[in-house]
């Protein structure tokens, strides 16, 4: 069998939905970050799931690799055809299916993205909260176990998303969870295909947790003299249990960065940037006990926000740190690090990660989710520079034993991909086989996402 064949089989079902146009190939081809331009043989655009299922199902018929495409916003080669075949972009199934304010839940299309979904719900008063930045789909996001910048307080997608409607690599239309909020239920399978990067289903439907939209929010940004005083001043915010909605770490190097890009103003030092959701008076107390905590600490230039536009602006510039620290080296690509710790170990982590990357010739600004121990360096490397590509390798491979000899993980929200799999045996061992048994069992052609995630694959 070929994909050509596939292609001529598709036809009649997708019609002009189905290109094989050098620019949708060549869009569906790129990945954010390092990764080679690898564009599929057709792109299709599903309309239905039951679109998606003939999909499968004639693609399962002629032994032909189905890549699910849903902004193209991640970081690790997800979405890449790296053995050919059909790339399936969800971003026509766009629509929000059902809301249910009174039991606070909603029920989408995967190719919804977060801020179209809280645009739709601003009239009720709910929101959902996972903000990984990017303005991503939500079926991407539960592909890769996204979370972001709320996950301190809200979670990550691994803990919003309730049920899933799934097309298995047979072309069966499945259903896991329920709109219940709890269940024993046998094997839960939401929780085993949210984060498994289209490698046992493709996503068609998911029924997402909502939070109330808080009364009040205020939001700071504050220097320290460095890394440590920073990290150190979160460890006691979250020892004293603030529940805090955001805090993040910027270091220097994306202060400059910032300064370059979106005009700040900041002082090229290290910053926290914090936010608190709730009433007024306990958002008001909240932000006391941080300034304070923050003060012992040598924080200085508080700068709080409490209009919106204002909070818009902070985390906006937060959001481009990515871009901001891309255009701080013209022409630059990043191999873009993932390191999760337990908070304890964190200013060890990060101190010890700054040393390497100060001893060495490239440069990484850091910035992290540092409320609970997820941290990332930007390795900016020259496009197709050889000696570049090895040492951000080099410079991985020592952060990524960091990590797990602190008992911690590889990836805190970027998933693996095709730039983790190599790290997968270290911190999982024979577990890894297990996942690649699970693959084997639900996907034994391999036809979804080949070349992710697990050995073998």
């Amino acid at each position: 069998m070929t994909i050509q064949t596939a292609l001529t089989a598709l036809e009649p079902v997708l019609g002009d939905r189905l290109t094989r146009s050098k620019s949708d190939l060549d869009l569906h081809g790129r990945s954010e970050s390092h990764f080679a331009t690898t564009p599929p043989d057709a792109v299709a655009y599903p309309e239905s799931v039951e679109e998606v299922a003939e999909l499968v199902k004639r693609c399962a018929t002629h032994d032909c690799p189905i890549i699910p495409w849903g902004t193209g916003t991640s970081l690790e080669g997800h979405a890449l055809a790296v053995r050919g075949g059909i790339c399936v972009d969800f971003s026509r199934m766009n629509k929000v299916l059902a809301v249910h304010p009174e039991d606070m839940d909603v029920v989408v299309q995967p190719g919804v993205t977060r801020e179209d979904l809280n645009t739709e719900l601003r009239a009720t008063g709910l929101f959902f909260p996972v903000d990984p930045g990017a303005n991503a789909s939500l079926g991407g996001m539960a592909a890769t176990r996204a979370s972001g910048t709320t996950a301190v307080r809200y979670g990550t997608m691994a803990d919003n998303v309730m049920g899933l409607q799934v097309v298995t690599a047979q072309g069966e239309i499945i259903r896991t969870g329920t709109r219940a909020r709890k269940s024993s239920a046998g094997y839960d399978l939401t929780k085993l295909i949210v984060g498994s990067e289209g490698t046992l289903g493709l996503i068609t439907e998911l029924t997402l947790k909502l939070q109330g939209q808080p009364e009040a929010v205020s939001a700071a940004v504050c220097a320290f003299e460095t890394v440590d005083a920073a990290v150190n001043t979160v460890m006691q915010t979250i020892q004293m249990g603030l529940p805090m909605a955001r805090i993040e770490l910027v270091d220097a190097a994306t202060a400059r960065a910032f300064n370059s890009y979106a005009g700040a103003t900041m002082p090229e030092m290290p910053h926290l940037m914090v936010e608190f959701h709730g009433t007024p008076a306990a958002v008001a107390e909240q932000s006391e006990m941080f300034g304070a905590i923050a003060d012992e600490m040598g924080g200085k230039g508080f700068d709080w926000a409490t209009k919106a536009e204002d909070r818009t602006a902070l985390w906006k510039m937060r959001h481009n740190a990515y871009y901001a620290i891309l255009a701080s080296r013209p022409g630059a690509r990043a191999l873009v690090t993932d390191l999760c710790v337990p908070i304890s170990m964190l200013a060890e982590a990060i101190n010890e990660t700054v040393a390497d990357i100060e001893a060495s010739f490239l440069t990484g600004p850091i910035v992290g989710h540092v409320g609970d121990g997820n941290f990332h360096s930007a390795l900016l490397i020259e496009d197709g520079n050889a000696r570049d590509l090895e040492e951000a390798l080099r410079l991985s491979d020592r952060m990524v034993d960091r990590a797990l000899r602190m008992g911690g993980t590889v990836t805190g929200e970027h998933g693996v991909g095709m730039g983790k799999m190599k790290y997968m045996e270290r911190e999982h061992g024979g577990g890894w086989d297990v996942m690649g048994q699970i693959k084997r069992a639900m996907d034994p052609q391999n036809i979804l996402n080949p070349g992710k995630l697990v050995r073998g694959n």
